[in-house]
């Protein structure tokens, strides 16, 4: 894929200024056909996700706009006047398709790669997660630079249950947090994008087991914002698909360089790569890795060649040393295995 050599984010970046309009918005334009069959739509949205990405990178009006093209040349080029962006809405559109098709997924849950298939509708997933809840909503000013202020929400629960996670307090206690409707969630989002926000930053926790939601907050949002996904990445296919051409940018924490580590330190199996390859096709993409003590060989250094001959030297890397192990967050960092072997 053809990355710009001014910036290794650049959809995410003119989405941010406002001079492209984000994955999400552009989602709510297209018309779709609509289908009560689960097939007839499944196949319908692979047909349109080809079509969609293809849109989006190759359309210079979308992907290669500069500091000197004004928004509404985006406008123009998808014959929508200024004034009715935040009304237009065909019938039924891509994004409508990928609320129901999450929705699907949830009645027999597999949005991550546990697939412990209960129906959330009535039962708590494996994760521990029911209704989503949310931790807390803020303006965060410690996230990479050009994310912040970012408007982060952090969910509570997660799909991993790592022994050295830093927000335990929330991820391993998906009790933890409030109900906040999608509709005012979404004016919370505006709010904060006019305080200054760049973006909208879904989190946790993990924001993996909320995904109906959040795309059906997304659906309200009127303004212009770029998605952020801050997740652990260990989505199912299914729940891929359906991120693609609704994430502007993956923030993604690359914890393991092996299914050992990854079993024993977080209890999941089959610790994929995949996922990462995908998200670089998908959007924007800033990969987080923290080097834990002792496993070097085993998991960093391992990363780092994954990274460099599947993802290439253009990926933004972020890689962070731990936390003091006197902290009290830190439950069982005293016990922690230091290699695969011991």
């Amino acid at each position: 894929m053809e990355r710009s050599k001014k910036s290794a984010i650049p959809n995410y970046m003119a989405v941010m200024a406002n001079q492209q309009l984000s994955r999400c918005k552009i989602a709510s334009m297209m018309a779709v056909e609509d289908s009560d069959e689960d097939d007839v739509i499944w196949a319908e949205h692979e047909i349109l996700r080809k079509d969609f990405n293809k849109f989006y990178e190759e359309n210079s009006q979308l992907n290669k706009i500069t500091a000197n093209k004004e928004f509404n040349t985006v406008l123009d080029a998808l014959k929508i006047n200024s004034t009715q962006i935040n009304n237009y809405k065909p019938s039924f559109s891509y994004l409508d398709l990928k609320v129901k098709l999450a929705e699907r997924v949830s009645r027999y849950c597999h949005f991550c790669e546990k697939a412990c298939g209960v129906d959330r509708r009535y039962e708590k997933g494996g994760c521990g997660v029911g209704d989503p809840l949310i931790a807390s909503e803020f303006l965060h000013v410690g996230e990479e630079p050009p994310l912040v202020p970012s408007h982060t929400v952090f969910f509570a629960g997660c799909n991993f249950n790592c022994v050295y996670c830093q927000n335990w307090d929330i991820s391993q206690q998906p009790n933890r947090g409030i109900p906040i409707s999608e509709e005012n969630l979404a004016l919370i989002v505006g709010k904060r994008r006019s305080e200054g926000s760049r973006n909208v930053n879904f989190v946790g926790g993990d924001p993996t087991p909320n995904l109906p939601y959040v795309i059906r907050t997304m659906q309200l949002v009127k303004e212009n914002i770029p998605v952020v996904w801050n997740s652990n990445l260990y989505l199912s296919l299914d729940a891929m698909h359906i991120l693609d051409g609704f994430a502007d940018l993956y923030l993604t924490d690359f914890k393991y360089g092996n299914n050992e580590c990854a079993q024993r330190l977080s209890g999941i199996p089959d610790y994929l790569g995949r996922n990462h390859q995908m998200a670089w096709k998908a959007g924007d993409m800033i990969i987080r890795h923290l080097v834990l003590p002792n496993h070097m060989e085993c998991c960093s250094k391992p990363i780092l060649n994954w990274i460099s001959e599947n993802l290439g030297l253009e990926v933004v890397l972020n890689y962070y040393g731990t936390v003091s192990s006197s902290l009290p967050c830190i439950r069982l960092w005293r016990n922690l295995p230091t290699s695969p072997s011991k």
